[in-house]
């Protein structure tokens, strides 16, 4: 059975959320809603999984209460330039928990999400288990995406890490045939989000002392930006594989995937094994 409800976040906005099964909640902030056909066979062409929250949901919602909400769709149509924020996209990531009357839940992120589940874990203590996707907990690289953030913002295009949508034939990974097709809004809220993040020291981030954490992320993910990005290169298969021993002896379990790029470790094919297994583990 799936239920739907609604999350009034920082700015007054409004999510919509849709739960899943029984058991520990599992908050994911992903799309749950079908793609139209056009937007998914393009999604496809990328690389992409247009799938990847309906499977996850189907998958998951067999052992946890699946809390679900496309929180990156909802900051593309209702933008928070200078509000987003780590302290408020916590208070959105907890809404959204609240909602579902989630008290204590586990957390799934991929990429800049990822990211959000780290702030998230140092500021509160509802998580009984954090998963971060493509995005390292230890060198991040949080300067080399303000410097994307900020190319995209003066080309009024794409955040660096939100999954892009090609509208002529291109290559996976060939980040420089990316159109430009956001508003100076929609990417200003993330050179705030990323500029508020320049003093962070994730290598003293204070995680809660025996929080069950996996941080995961394909070992081909890099990605390399061209002039008009400002020849920007985001690691984050590299520091993951390099800081692997120093994760561990912290308390992380730490995934790196074999030939996947930031992308190919996003799909549901991937994933979905990847959580059912570590979560039956910890939870």
């Amino acid at each position: 059975m799936i239920d739907t409800a609604e999350a009034v976040l920082h700015d007054g906005t409004t999510i919509p959320v849709t739960i899943h099964g029984n058991g520990r909640a599992l908050v994911i902030p992903a799309r749950f809603a079908a793609y139209p056909p056009e937007e998914a066979e393009t999604m496809r062409r990328w690389g992409a999984d247009p799938h990847l929250g309906s499977n996850l949901v189907k998958g998951l919602g067999r052992s946890h209460r699946v809390v679900i909400a496309d929180y990156e769709g909802h900051r593309m149509a209702h933008p928070a330039p200078d509000t987003l924020t780590p302290g408020n996209v916590t208070a959105d990531l907890l809404a959204i928990a609240d909602t579902a009357d989630a008290g204590t839940f586990a957390y799934y992120g991929y990429s800049w999400l990822a990211l959000c589940g780290l702030q998230l874990a140092i500021r509160t203590d509802r998580l009984w288990a954090l998963v971060m996707g493509g995005y390292p907990p230890l060198d991040g690289p949080y300067e080399s995406m303000l410097a994307v953030t900020r190319a995209a913002h003066s080309m009024s295009g794409q955040s660096g890490d939100v999954v892009p949508s090609p509208t002529a034939d291109v290559e996976p990974g060939d980040w420089d045939s990316v159109p430009v097709q956001t508003n100076e809004a929609q990417t200003r809220q993330f050179v705030t989000l990323y500029e508020a993040l320049q003093d962070f020291d994730d290598s003293a981030a204070e995680v809660p002392p025996g929080l069950p954490r996996l941080a995961f992320a394909g070992a081909d993910d890099r990605i390399d930006y061209g002039p008009a990005w400002g020849n920007v290169h985001v690691r984050i298969g590299e520091p993951l594989m390099a800081r692997k021993q120093d994760l561990i002896d912290t308390g992380w379990d730490v995934e790196v995937l074999t030939g996947l790029d930031h992308i190919g470790a996003m799909h549901s094919s991937v994933v979905l094994p990847l959580l059912t297994d570590w979560l039956r583990k910890v939870g």
